[in-house]
């Protein structure tokens, strides 16, 4: 991880007519991390990341992904990023193949085919190439969106809400991919309601909430603004997740 920061946003404000979302939105993700925003509905998540990747002006402020500004340099921007939403944007008509050379031909990539095979295997997608999409479990569209969304090897890719839905092994299938991708350089700012996925992924953490970041640091600063915590012995009962995954297995759910 560098220190070099791959977005930046100063005074970021956006309304939607009388409703004012966001109110000055300050924030700084480096390089080669996972940075996750965290916030409930109606926080700003995504009206944010829709400004960063550009699909959406802002009121004020300023913002810079891998350098480029949203408002002067769009194109640029966008050559910079990919974006997965919270829905699989695959089509589940064609094949996983066909999908991603789709998409590779959209990007008018050299060898299309090589291109879709490489990330089949990256993405433990190879025996489930050549089957339609709609016969797709949750966790392995997902992780074909994510590999749609990599074609190209853009330095930056927002990850909005990319577990909404999906159960409990398909969740830790996707923090694996996540974390793959962040070990090759990737710089992943993820939007997630859910904190235990923050506190597992994320480099650092920010909270949005009443249109401004209110909270910003890793975990170990984060739990520094709470008081110390009170020592008590107690029977700690599993969650029904370690109840589900000790019922069917702890393995690697991409074999």
């Amino acid at each position: 991880m560098t220190t070099r920061q791959a977005i930046e946003i100063v005074g970021l404000m956006k309304s939607y007519g009388n409703h004012a979302v966001l109110k000055g939105v300050d924030l700084s993700v480096p390089s080669g991390s996972i940075f996750a925003l965290l916030g409930s509905n109606g926080a700003g998540k995504t009206t944010a990341v829709k400004i960063l990747s550009t699909l959406l002006k802002a009121d004020g402020g300023t913002a810079t992904v891998n350098g480029y500004d949203v408002a002067s340099a769009p194109a640029l921007v966008r050559e910079s990023i990919s974006l997965t939403g919270q829905f699989a944007a695959v089509d589940e008509v064609l094949t996983g193949r066909e999908n991603l050379v789709l998409v590779a031909e959209l990007r008018r990539l050299e060898d299309p085919g090589r291109v879709a095979d490489d990330l089949l295997t990256r993405f433990a997608l190879t025996d489930a190439a050549g089957q339609r999409v709609a016969t797709y479990s949750g966790g392995m569209r997902r992780r074909l969106d994510i590999a749609m969304s990599l074609i190209g090897d853009p330095p930056v890719l927002f990850l909005d809400e990319p577990t909404t839905g999906l159960d409990p092994q398909s969740r830790i299938e996707v923090w694996k991919t996540v974390q793959d991708l962040a070990g090759r350089g990737t710089t992943i700012l993820l939007t997630t309601q859910y904190l235990d996925e923050a506190e597992h992924l994320a480099d650092r953490i920010a909270v949005l909430h009443g249109g401004r970041i209110i909270a910003d640091g890793t975990l170990a600063e984060l739990k520094q603004l709470l008081p110390p915590a009170e020592v008590e012995y107690v029977e700690k009962q599993p969650t029904l997740e370690d109840i589900f995954l000790a019922i069917v297995g702890h393995d690697d759910p991409r074999s």
